[in-house]
């Protein structure tokens, strides 16, 4: 075992990379190396409050001693910046959606995997508790076989480059039908077979989706339903949902992700407001990234598992402009 691992960031674009932050700056098995990131404003006050090494340039980092860099820029940059980090040497945790296409995304798994390091896809949902304890029950047969699963990543509307299709390469169904997909196709251990879909915008004023429904037939015969939208209001507690309804043949369970949570009333906000207390999925994310690699094992969530997530999502567009279900292998071949 390593005893530690050297770990550099790219880009502070994405939200989740604060918390990857403090969750690196946490292990006493990490040396954090430095962040690199083209507006070194963005950066500035975590390099200085921790005394981190700048880095324009991603090139550079990537040319110092580390083992592994985490990726959260916008979404068009994670093909160039993985592949980049392949060649260089280095394994890759990705911000989601893995990429904005399908050969995006296959050139990141073979760039990969031809110069021998690991690519894991940052799905910090499975790393809940009630998530956990959800797939166990369904594993030990608890609710029979699934037939059916109702999810929803309601969300409320992130603005910024995320409403930028020329950045992001999709609205709320590619933003949000990735994560709870992921977790369907974990509980299945089943692709998915054909999509329909329908995307629009219907609650901001936003020159992209931010509204959608996504239905998906598996090949092992269940039926799935997703609602991705950034239909949370600013007034909504916190920042959306995950939910997943699951239907058996013996019973059925039903999935709160963010269950665990105080509400909070204060006349100052003039709202009410969550105070989460469970476990940080965002913790758990990296820890499962840092001892996979410390211990020499496999990545638990694959570049593959990234793929096999958002390939739905860029199916569901197709589905939503033809106005009719897709077939994924369709999909594949007239975009080959």
């Amino acid at each position: 075992m390593k005893d530690k691992l050297k770990v550099g960031m790219i880009s502070f674009a994405h939200m989740h990379a604060a918390s990857y932050l403090q969750a690196l700056l946490a292990r006493k098995d990490v040396d954090l190396v430095g962040i690199a990131d083209e507006n070194r404003e963005r950066v500035r006050p975590f390099t200085e409050r921790y005394g981190l090494a700048y880095y324009e340039d991603a090139g550079k980092l990537l040319a110092a001693d580390v083992d592994a860099v985490v990726i959260c820029s916008e979404n068009v940059r994670h093909a160039p910046l993985t592949v980049q980090a392949a060649r260089a040497g280095k394994h890759v945790l990705c911000e989601k959606p893995l990429g904005i296409t399908e050969a995006q995304m296959q050139e990141m798994i073979e760039a990969c995997r031809a110069n021998g390091v690991q690519l894991m896809t940052a799905f910090p949902c499975r790393y809940l508790a009630s998530v956990i304890e959800a797939k166990a029950a369904v594993d030990r047969g608890d609710i029979g076989r699934i037939v059916a699963i109702k999810g929803t990543n309601r969300g409320t509307m992130p603005g910024g480059w995320f409403v930028d299709r020329s950045l992001s390469g999709g609205g709320a169904v590619l933003d949000h039908t990735v994560h709870v997909m992921d977790l369907m196709n974990w509980f299945l251990n089943s692709e998915a077979e054909e999509v329909f879909a329908f995307a629009a915008t219907l609650f901001h004023s936003v020159p992209i989706d931010d509204a959608g429904i996504v239905h998906v037939k598996f090949r092992n015969g269940v039926i799935a339903s997703l609602d991705p939208s950034w239909s949370r209001p600013a007034a909504f507690p916190t920042w959306g949902d995950v939910t997943m309804e699951l239907i058996g043949t013996k019973g059925s369970l039903f999935v709160d992700a963010f269950a665990q949570k105080n509400e909070i009333y204060n006349n100052e906000r003039m709202k009410p407001s969550w105070s989460y207390w469970g476990d940080s999925m965002d913790d758990r994310l990296i820890d499962a990234f840092v001892m996979a690699l410390r211990e020499g094992r496999d990545v638990p969530v694959t570049g593959e598992d990234g793929f096999r997530s958002a390939r739905v999502a860029l199916a569901a567009y197709a589905s939503a402009e033809l106005g009719k279900p897709v077939r994924l292998a369709d999909v594949e071949a007239d975009r080959r």
